[in-house]
C-alpha cells in the first residue's frame, strides 16, 4: 500500500510540474459565446456575374429579413474568378437552423431563389468564430478588402495561437492596413484561420504591403509565425452597393 501510495504522490507530483498550453483562440472563453459567422463562396457562371448580383440586390431584403449580412463581395483578383463571397452571423446553430427552414418557406425568397440557382455552378460554406482577441470592426469609410487565407499546422491553436497573434497585432500597430476581424474555422479545413483587411485602395494596400516588407517589426513577428505555417492565399474584394461593409 505503502509503494502504491508513494506512486501515485509521485505522478501527481508529474502532473502539476508539467507545463500548462493555453490556447488563445477559440478554445478560450469565446466559446462560451454562440455566436459564429458563416462563410459562403459562390462561383458563378461566366458572363452570369452581373446579372447574378443585379438580381440579388433587388432582393437582398428578402433574405436579410431572416439573418444579418455581414458583408457581400465580389472577388477580383485571387483564385477563380466570377465568385462572390459573403458573410452571415449567426446567434448558434439553433439559429441557423430556425433561418434556414424559414428561408425554405418563404415563398418570396423561393421565387427569387430558385431561377437564380442556375446561374450558380458551385457553392461553398465554412463555419468560422472571432478569435478571442478580436471584434468585427466597421471601416472608417468606403474602401477595398483582402481576405487572407492560413493554413496553419496540425495542433491547433494551443501550437501556434501566440504566434500568429503578435503577427496580426504587430501589422495592426504599425497603421500600414486596418483589421476588420480574425476567424477560426470550426466547420471547413481544420487548423485554418482568415483574415480580413480593410485598405482606402488597391494602390493604397500595395504601398503599406511594401513598407511592411521593410518594418523590421514586422520582419521579425512574421518569422515567427511561418514556422506554423502550412500554405496561404489570398482575395482582393470588391464590396458590392447592398454589402453593409462598403
Amino acid at each position: 500500500m505503502l509503494v502504491l501510495r508513494s506512486g501515485l504522490t509521485r505522478a501527481l507530483a508529474a502532473r502539476m510540474l508539467a507545463p500548462q498550453v493555453f490556447s488563445p483562440f477559440a478554445t478560450g472563453p469565446r466559446q462560451c459565446d454562440g455566436t459564429f459567422y458563416e462563410f459562403r463562396t459562390y462561383y458563378l457562371k461566366p458572363s452570369k456575374m452581373n446579372e447574378f448580383l443585379e438580381n440579388f440586390k433587388k432582393n437582398i431584403h428578402l433574405r436579410t429579413a431572416h439573418s444579418e449580412l455581414i458583408g457581400y463581395w465580389s472577388v477580383e483578383f485571387g483564385g477563380r474568378m466570377n465568385k462572390v463571397f459573403h458573410i452571415w452571423k449567426y446567434d448558434n446553430f439553433a439559429h441557423r437552423t430556425k433561418v434556414r427552414k424559414a428561408l425554405a418557406n418563404d415563398k418570396e425568397w423561393q421565387q427569387f431563389l430558385t431561377p437564380n440557382l442556375a446561374l450558380i455552378d458551385k457553392q461553398e460554406s465554412e463555419i468560422t468564430y472571432l478569435v478571442p482577441w478580436c471584434k468585427l470592426d466597421k471601416p472608417p469609410k468606403e474602401g477595398v478588402y483582402e481576405l487572407a487565407t492560413f493554413q496553419m499546422k496540425p495542433g491547433g491553436p494551443a501550437l501556434w495561437g501566440d504566434a500568429f497573434k503578435r503577427a496580426v497585432h504587430t501589422h495592426v500597430n504599425v497603421g500600414y492596413t486596418k483589421l476588420v476581424g480574425v476567424f477560426h474555422t470550426e466547420y471547413g479545413a481544420l487548423n485554418r484561420v482568415h483574415v480580413l483587411w480593410w485598405n482606402e485602395s488597391a494602390d493604397h494596400r500595395a504601398a503599406g504591403r511594401h513598407q511592411s516588407h521593410e518594418d523590421p517589426r514586422v520582419v521579425a513577428a512574421v518569422r515567427e509565425s511561418v514556422n506554423y505555417l502550412v500554405s496561404q492565399q489570398n482575395m482582393f474584394l470588391i464590396p458590392t452597393s447592398f454589402s453593409p461593409l462598403k
